[in-house]
């Protein structure tokens, strides 16, 4: 039972294109002007017209004392230091780009903020002057910055290098690129800092396997590599937060659950996506389980930041799609769990059914009475902080931290405090927070982000949508550029963007929405503005990449992937399907950002770009490759990376 928390609190128990559209000259030319214009654009997001008018707030840490919190304000630039007594902003730390990740140094006089830019930086800030005294270099779109016990070394994911660096903080030099699965993007350490444990975004699985999951990488930091994977239970994608336990028994790490072998045909119960816990034993470095955080009617979608409070007796999870926490009793958790595990009957069910750690997973009403669910005052948390018996959480489209108290004596408190002045919502703004927002779906189990995490990109799975028919599971999409290239959809099925909009409100989230909603989603999805690939060299096209550039054009794949977005809008039957897809025309693709939306063909089989060139392109319809020298592959898929 909860118990320490009162049941009065218990609610929701039971249960660009601008640069691009000019006259395409070189490749080169082009790449050069991508990286000048997007070297703003990181963390996978987009700062379009008026967003920098907002703060963002999406990261918080704590001091030892528990008198200041930092806030790593993204769109702003900066970090705001919030006094907890005055429950108030006493000062704020400029930066030249956007904060993504921060941690505190081991005796509290420096902060590490990560820069979520394509050449990211580590910025070096003096808590006595609030100056960045100096900055470290390392990969693209840095975050999750974890420092070691005694303060010498700096881990930092790299995300789209799909590593993490060691940094030796004395000496300013890195130690270690440190290679991961699938876009690390949270990170913890174990008390005596021998392990790390990694959160990667994204499964790195062919999407038409039987079992597609995302893993968290374990890195024995004495080597250093990786020593071990956990990986998580099929379907699981999304992973955004990970904590350790204070006695560091356990690591725990949000992320969806999701469903896909299962047609979208209905969101009740979770038959689409559900939302989970997974928690790592950290001696065994193995998964003791995963429970589900919604409740039988009622989804808890996206859940993102994780912490434990200092005496371990509560894990808080924030839900950045329906705007609220989860408060776990921690104790009756793992009491619950090892009763499973000895194979103890559960007392929700009846005698006569089994259950077993199988089970736990898909048990829509396992956390009933050992967890509460606490609605916010701001829209889209994201990172957490807990001093005591209160939570701090960074409210992402407010600009706002929310504050609980879960003391049991008092009972839980919510409230939000204001960051910075209030600022009217654009049209584009409030398209993103529509796009996060699970309370646009029935019962609230999912939001466009869930499958279009990363700023409407790819989960890297196959969803069998009714568009097409039935039994013919189509890979995710990614949606940048999606209004200026139709028709959409793998198979162009819909006529433009607009329309698949409308019809994802209507069928995948099983609402019925004002139009106005539609179209604040389109205007978001229009601003989104490619990243600058990791396979670029400071910015140009490598060497292999240039060389590539003519392979393209002789293996005549620029007959069909022209123009400016490498795509004449036109369908064609490529000799890739199968089954029921045998002999189907297939929408061409834009290639902006290819290097990030694997797996790869219709139905994710090809894991990699070579994959697609070689393996399945046996006929010469899909670019005629067959003639082409190894060398000559493999630069064909440097320039496509490299776009």
């Amino acid at each position: 039972m909860l118990g320490a928390l009162p049941n009065t609190s218990k609610v929701f128990m039971n249960g660009y294109l601008g640069w691009r559209i000019v006259m395409r000259q070189s490749v080169k030319d082009a790449l050069m002007l991508v990286v000048g214009l997007c070297s703003l654009f990181c963390l996978s997001r987009i700062i379009h017209a008026g967003e920098s008018d907002y703060l963002s707030p999406l990261v918080v840490a704590a001091d030892k004392e528990g008198n200041t919190l930092y806030v790593a304000e993204f769109t702003a630039k900066q970090v705001a230091v919030f006094d907890i007594a005055e429950s108030k902003v006493t000062k704020v730390f400029s930066l030249p780009d956007h904060p993504s990740g921060l941690v505190l140094s081991p005796d509290g006089t420096r902060l590490y903020v990560t820069s979520a830019e394509p050449e990211g930086r580590i910025h070096v800030v003096s808590l006595q002057n609030g100056l960045i005294s100096h900055s470290l270099p390392t990969g693209h779109t840095p975050q999750a910055p974890v420092v070691s016990p005694d303060g010498r070394i700096l881990y930092v994911c790299n995300r789209f290098n799909n590593n993490v660096s060691a940094i030796d903080l004395k000496a300013r030099k890195e130690l270690a690129k440190i290679p991961v699965k699938r876009e690390p993007t949270a990170a913890v350490l174990s008390a005596d800092g021998k392990l790390l444990f990694v959160a990667n975004l994204l499964p790195a699985d062919a999407a038409d396997m039987d079992y597609v999951a995302a893993v968290v990488s374990i890195i024995d930091t004495t080597v250093p590599e990786v020593t071990a994977s956990v990986q998580l239970p099929n379907g699981s994608t999304g992973l955004r937060g990970i904590c350790i336990s204070p006695d560091g028994k356990h690591v725990y790490v949000t992320h969806i659950l999701a469903r896909y072998q299962m047609p979208t045909t209905q969101v009740e119960r979770g038959w689409i996506n559900t939302n989970a816990l997974s928690i790592i034993d950290v001696g065994k470095q193995s998964l003791v389980n995963t429970v589900l955080l919604d409740n039988n009617d009622l989804g808890a979608a996206n859940p993102w930041g994780v912490a434990c409070t200092g005496d371990g007796k509560y894990i808080c999870v924030t839900h950045a799609g329906t705007h609220e926490v989860s408060v776990i009793n921690r104790s009756a958790l793992h009491e619950k769990l090892a009763k499973v595990a000895a194979g103890e009957k559960m007392w929700n069910i009846p005698l006569s059914i089994p259950y077993s750690t199988a089970d736990v997973p898909n048990d829509l009403s396992f956390m009933v009475d050992i967890r509460l669910r606490l609605n916010l005052k701001g829209n889209g948390p994201r990172g957490l902080a807990i001093v005591g018996t209160k939570v701090y959480v960074a409210e992402y489209f407010t600009d706002s931290l929310g504050i609980l108290d879960i003391n049991p004596k008092s009972g839980p408190g919510v409230r939000s405090v204001v960051l910075g002045p209030k600022k009217s919502l654009t049209v584009g703004r409030r398209g993103e927070m529509l796009f996060n927002d699970a309370l646009m779906c029935f019962q609230q189990w999912q939001s466009c982000a869930s499958c279009h995490p990363g700023g409407g990109r790819v989960d890297g799975l196959n969803w069998d949508l009714l568009n097409d028919g039935m039994g013919n599971p189509k890979n995710t999409k990614s949606l940048l550029f999606a209004h200026k290239t139709p028709p959409v959809m793998i198979t162009g099925v819909r006529d433009k963007a607009e329309t698949a909009v409308r019809a994802g409100l209507r069928f995948i989230q099983f609402i019925v929405r004002p139009e106005e909603d539609a179209v604040a989603i389109d205007r978001y999805l229009k601003s989104l503005k490619p990243v600058p690939s990791p396979y670029l060299v400071k910015g140009k096209l490598s060497q292999a990449a240039k060389r590539g550039e003519k392979v393209f054009e002789k293996a005549q794949c620029a007959s069909c992937h022209s123009g400016p977005l490498y795509t004449n809008l036109k369908k064609y039957d490529v000799g890739i399907g199968t089954g029921r897809e045998k002999n189907l025309e297939f929408d061409t693709p834009n290639l902006i950002e290819v290097w990030r939306t694997a797996p790869y063909l219709y139905d994710g089989r090809a894991l990699t770009m070579r994959e697609v060139l070689i393996k399945y392109n046996p006929s010469d319809k899909h670019g005629v490759t067959s003639g082409l020298t190894e060398k000559e592959i493999e630069d064909l898929k440097n320039f496509i990376l490299s776009l």
